[in-house]
C-alpha cells in the first residue's frame, strides 16, 4: 500500500515563457482534480500563461493522477496527435467490491470473497484483455450520447434507454506487479482521504456513507489487491479493465488507485508539480 501512499513527483521548473510554436508541458495531476483543474492551477502559478489558449490532451479521472499533457497556444492545431499517444498505467485493483463507476468515488454495488484468488488466476484473467478488444465506455463518463454525457444519463438511473457505446483499443501489454493485503482501517481511511480530494459534485458526501456502511474504522478484515502494469493505446479506460476483470474471475472488482506513467515519450519521472 506505501506504493500508492507515497507517490513522488518531479519538481522540474516550467519553462520562463511560452514561444510562438506553442510548448507541450508535461504536467502532473493530482489526485482529486479534473484536468480543468489542473489547468487553473498552471494558469495560478505561472503567469505567463494566463491568456493563453490551453488545452488538455488526454483525459485523466479525478480518482487518477500522473501525466497529463498541455497544449499551449500553437501546439493545440497538433491536438489529434498527441490525443493519439500510446499509454502507460499502473493500476491497483481491489478485490470483494464493484461500484457504479468502476473506481473508490462510486457507489458500491456489489461485494464477494477474494480470499481464494492467486495472482496466476488474476494473470490469467488479465490476459483476456490482451491485443485489440472492443471496450465499452464506463457509465460514469464524459462521452456524449444522443447530446448528453454518460454520466447525465447514469445519474438519471436512464442507460437502460441506451445502446452503450463502444471503441476498438489495443493493450499491448498487461501484466500483475505485485499482490497485495490491505488491512479495513486502512483501505477505509485511504478511500475517505482521496473522496475528500475531489471539488464539484461527483456525489461525494453519498459515495462515503456507502462504504462507512460496508468499512469499519476498527474493523479487522483484509482485501485482496493486485497492482498491474498497463502498456496501451490511446482510449483505453484503466477502471474498466479492473471492473471486467472482476466479472471475469467471478469476484467484485474495482479501480483502487490510477497512476498514468507515461503518454507518448513523456513520462511521469519528468512531470512538473
Amino acid at each position: 500500500m506505501d506504493g500508492i501512499l507515497n507517490m513522488e513527483k518531479s519538481d522540474k521548473k516550467l519553462p520562463s515563457a511560452p514561444n510562438t510554436h506553442g510548448q507541450v508541458l508535461n504536467l502532473y495531476k493530482n489526485l482529486g482534480e479534473t484536468p480543468r483543474e489542473r489547468l487553473d492551477r498552471l494558469r495560478l502559478k505561472n503567469t505567463q500563461y494566463e491568456h493563453e489558449v490551453l488545452s488538455y490532451a488526454g483525459r485523466l479521472d479525478p480518482m487518477a493522477e500522473g501525466v497529463m499533457l498541455c497544449l499551449v497556444g500553437a501546439a493545440n492545431k497538433r491536438r489529434e496527435a498527441y490525443l493519439d499517444l500510446g499509454k502507460e498505467y499502473v493500476l491497483d485493483i481491489l478485490f470483494g467490491f464493484s461500484t457504479d463507476t468502476y473506481d473508490v468515488l462510486g457507489r458500491v454495488m456489489e461485494q464477494g470473497d477474494a480470499s481464494a484468488l492467486t495472482r496466476k488466476d488474476i494473470q490469467k484473467g488479465l490476459n483476456e484483455f490482451r491485443g485489440k478488444v472492443q471496450q465499452e465506455y464506463p457509465p460514469y463518463s464524459s462521452k456524449t450520447v444522443e447530446g448528453k454525457s454518460l454520466f447525465e444519463w447514469a445519474r438519471n438511473n436512464a442507460l437502460g434507454a441506451l445502446v452503450m457505446p463502444s471503441r476498438s483499443v489495443t493493450v499491448h501489454d498487461i501484466s500483475v506487479e505485485a499482490l497485495y493485503k490491505i488491512k479495513e482501517p486502512l483501505l477505509l481511511s485511504y478511500i475517505e482521504t482521496g473522496v475528500g480530494k475531489v471539488h464539484g459534485d461527483f456525489r461525494q458526501e453519498e459515495i462515503v456513507r456507502t462504504w462507512k456502511r460496508n468499512l469499519k474504522p476498527d474493523g479487522s478484515r483484509e482485501f485482496k489487491a493486485a497492482t498491474v502494469k498497463i502498456v496501451c493505446t490511446s482510449g483505453t479506460y484503466a477502471r474498466s479493465i479492473a471492473h471486467g476483470l472482476g466479472q471475469d474471475l467471478g469476484v467484485p472488482a474495482l479501480a483502487l488507485h490510477i497512476l498514468r506513467t507515461k503518454v507518448g515519450d513523456y513520462s511521469v519521472e519528468k512531470s512538473i508539480k
